[in-house]
Parts: C-alpha cells; structure tokens; sequence
C-alpha cells in the first residue's frame, strides 16, 4: 500500500487494563492524512491527546507508555501493532482510562473490530522511513539486540532465549504484513509464574487473567500452592498442564510466545511515526530495548527525510554558471569569493558548489595544524549563492548588491576540512518583495547535512551606495 489509510467508521472495543485493571472504552475515529496515530484521554479535564510517538515514551516497565503533560497512556503496543498489521496511518483513539484494554493479551480483537468497519485509501501518498544502511542496537545489561538491514518490504524475525527447559529456544518470523493477521495478530503475552508472583506482590497486573495471558512453570508446585495463586487470580482451581503452561487454554502456535514477542516488535516500532521499508532482526527483544532502537530509527528517519531534497551533484555536467559567469554577477572576488560554479537555478531555488583545498587563505590561520572551514563562512557562502537566486530577477544584476539584515536558527553539525566538496542548497521561504530576500540555507558534504540556517538579505541598487 503506497498510500496512507484510516479506517471507513467509528470502531469501538471494551476491556480491563492488563496492570490497573480499570475498566476502559476506547474508541478509533477516522482522521485525515498526515493525521498519525493519536490517543486521546476522554476522562480528563480539557480530554489532552498524546501522540504515538517515540520522544512521548516515558516508561517501559512490562509495557510502554507514553505521556503529554499530565494524560498518560499505558499498554499500547498491543494496539499499535494491530494498527500497523492493518496498515492503517491515520487514526485517533478516544479512550477514557489510563490503560489499553488487554484483551485476551494479543492484537486479534482490535483487528477484528478494525477490520469489520472497514480500512479506507486517502489522498495522500505514504512517507516511508527506508533502511539504507544496517542500523543496530545492542542492551548490555539485558542482551537485547536489534538490527535493521535494507529490505524492499518491511519484515521482522524475533528470537528469544529465556534459558528455560520448559520454553527453550524460540524464534519466529513475518515475511509480509499481510500475513499479520492470521499469524501473528493471535499472539497472546505470556509470563513466567515466578515473574506472575512479583507481579502480583508489586499490585501489577491487576487487570490479569488466565484468560489474558499464557503463564509458564517454570518451577514445580503442590497442591498448596496452587490453591493460594488460584486465589489471588480469582480462580476456583488452576493447574499445570504437561508442557508446563498454568492454565487450560491450547497453545496457538507452538512458538507463540516468540510471535507475540515479534508482535511487540511491531507496536513499539510504529511509534517511529512512518512505516519502515527493511529487515528487523530481533533478539531477546523487549519494551525497553524497542523503544531505545525506535528512537535510534526515528533519528536516522529525521536525517534522512532532510537529506530528501539534497540536490545531486555530478561533477561530469557543465554548471549553469561556472566562476567567471558568478564574477559576473557578484562583487566578490578573491579571497572572497566562496563559490566555484552554480549547478542548479531555478525561480524559487539555487544549488551552488565550493571545492575546498589547503591552499583556501582562511586555513592558515583558522585552527592551523587541524584546519577546520569556519562556520561564519559556510554562512557568507550560502549568502552569495542565495545572492545568485536574488539577482537573477533584475536585468542588470552587476548593477545591484545584496546586504545581509538577518540569520536565524544557524546550525553547524558537522566539521568541513580541506578536500570536501560543500553543496549549498538556498530555497525561497517567501517571495521577494521591495528587495528582500528570505531564504532557507542547507550545506551538504557528501550525505551529511554540515549546516543551515534563515537567511534574510537585501537587494540594493549599488548607485543607491555611492
């Protein structure tokens, strides 16, 4: 699906919260492109709405949360995942809790109620985050890794080892997203009954349920004791089946519990904010580790969305305009002029080139041993390509002059050294009025944004000067 979808009607589902046990409604609304995945909190004064996104985490602790201000939303991977398994991009969910129902501990009836009101196209093509290059992240206090490889289609594998004879090794894998719903959607969550008990001590779960959840013995208990946890559970009786799971419920798959790890993968991923094109490998993966490698994703997705509109540049094309067609039309000469030839000039837009080598007279002085293309100049340089874009509108541009009045949010991110080719890209932020000239500036080096910045000039007749 390239484009984005929301769904055709108002969807609603009831539950408890898997940890508070509060009763909550939550209902998924239509919303319009660009919209994104939202939850907003109904029971709350002025009903604040929180974004599914990764900067919105503020706990991982047996599930994901995420908070704007005061309003908190908690255990919403489950959802999320659902949401992305549908391919659904835009929605807002009205919930009046502070928790996501567990239902049964998988996605399957937040997709069946998805799926019976119907998912819709909208105008409006997808913005996907595009894996390039491998990505990884490894957790060195639990052993949690995470690795990202270019991939044509989104794809995930999770392996898990909790060095347990009752789970043993597990791995599963989803080839393509529309196999979601019938083999992984499903899922439930599980946990060991040593992990139930302290649960149970910390007043966690109080949502919990055989019926939500697949618990593993993961050591042996008596009669005794089984009676005491079918208690706290709110049971008449419990006990161990034979492949060590506390409950009476069959198992769907035989490595469910790897599924439904692979299904929190895909919850905590979506709150990257776009749909991924790439292979994520998995291992031993859990909230914690997921949302610190969606965060790592969202951060190269943000680079990666500003290197869109990086012009290309090869050097085998002739320029629009190359040194002595700039002298032409700007004042500045040598030591002073910082740009070697303009590639692309358009109405709105102009690309301009500067090679650097040692013999530049600014790096014999600036950080001489270490020499460093100061950052003051990379401004002055993108302020004369701009200066090409201004005077290219006037019939005489060796006739006029362009003056600096104002920089704002000038960023440096990267060192530039001798033997770097910079880029500069200067786009029109407005339209040139009485002279003014209002610019947006991005110097590239290679696939690296070095800096950027607003830039405000004025075009001036030089006889006005004099």
């Amino acid at each position: 699906m390239k484009k984005q979808h929301t769904i055709k009607e108002t969807a609603s589902i009831q539950g408890v919260g898997l940890h508070t046990g509060v009763k909550v409604n939550m209902v998924f609304k239509p919303a319009p492109i660009n919209h994104g995945v939202k939850f907003q909190r109904i029971d709350l004064e002025s009903t604040p709405v929180v974004s599914a996104e990764v900067n919105k985490v503020v706990a991982t602790n047996r599930s994901t949360t995420i908070q704007s201000g005061q309003a908190t939303v908690s255990t919403i991977e489950h959802t999320l995942s659902a949401l992305s398994g549908l391919g659904i991009d835009n929605v807002l969910i009205e919930i009046d809790g502070p928790e996501a129902p567990i239902m049964d501990g998988s996605a399957a009836d937040i997709c069946q109620v998805l799926e019976a009101v119907g998912v819709e196209e909208q105008e409006a093509d997808r913005e996907y985050f595009i894996v390039n290059q491998p990505i990884s992240y490894r957790d060195e206090e639990t052993g949690s890794e995470l690795l990202a490889l270019p991939a044509d289609d989104f794809q995930v594998t999770a392996l898990i080892d909790f060095n347990s004879p009752i789970l043993g090794h597990q791995y599963a894998s989803l080839e393509k997203i529309s196999d979601y719903r019938d083999e992984i959607a499903p899922c439930r969550t599980f946990v060991f009954l040593h992990e139930l008990e302290q649960l149970l001590d910390q007043n966690l779960i109080r949502g919990g349920d055989l019926d939500n959840a697949i618990v593993i013995v993961d050591r042996l208990l008596n009669d005794e004791e089984l009676d005491k946890l079918a208690k706290r559970l709110g049971k008449s009786e419990i006990k161990v089946e034979k492949e060590g799971i506390l409950n009476t419920v069959s198992l769907h798959f035989e490595n469910e519990p790897a599924r439904h790890k692979l299904l929190d993968v895909i919850g905590d991923l979506a709150l990257v904010g776009r749909p991924i094109k790439g292979k994520i490998v998995a291992t031993k993966p859990g909230h914690k580790a997921n949302v610190a490698f969606s965060k790592i994703l969202r951060k190269h997705y943000q680079e990666q969305r500003k290197l869109k509109g990086k012009p290309e540049y090869d050097p085998e094309l002739p320029p629009i305009k190359d040194v002595v067609g700039i002298q032409k039309m700007l004042p500045h000469r040598y030591p002073f002029l910082l740009v070697d030839k303009i590639i692309e000039l358009k109405d709105d837009r102009v690309v301009g080139v500067k090679n650097l080598t040692f013999n530049e007279h600014f790096f014999q002085g600036h950080f001489p041993g270490n020499p460093v293309f100061p950052g003051v100049l990379q401004l002055e340089a993108m302020a004369q390509t701009g200066g090409i874009l201004a005077l290219s509108g006037v019939p005489d541009p060796e006739n006029w002059d362009t003056y600096f009045l104002k920089i704002d949010n000038a960023k440096f991110k990267h060192k530039v050294v001798p033997g770097d080719t910079l880029v500069f890209k200067l786009e029109l932020t407005a339209p040139i009025r009485r002279g003014i000239v209002q610019m947006k500036g991005t110097a590239y080096v290679g696939n690296r944004i070095v800096s950027e910045g607003e830039l405000t000039a004025q075009i001036i007749r030089r006889t006005e000067n004099e």
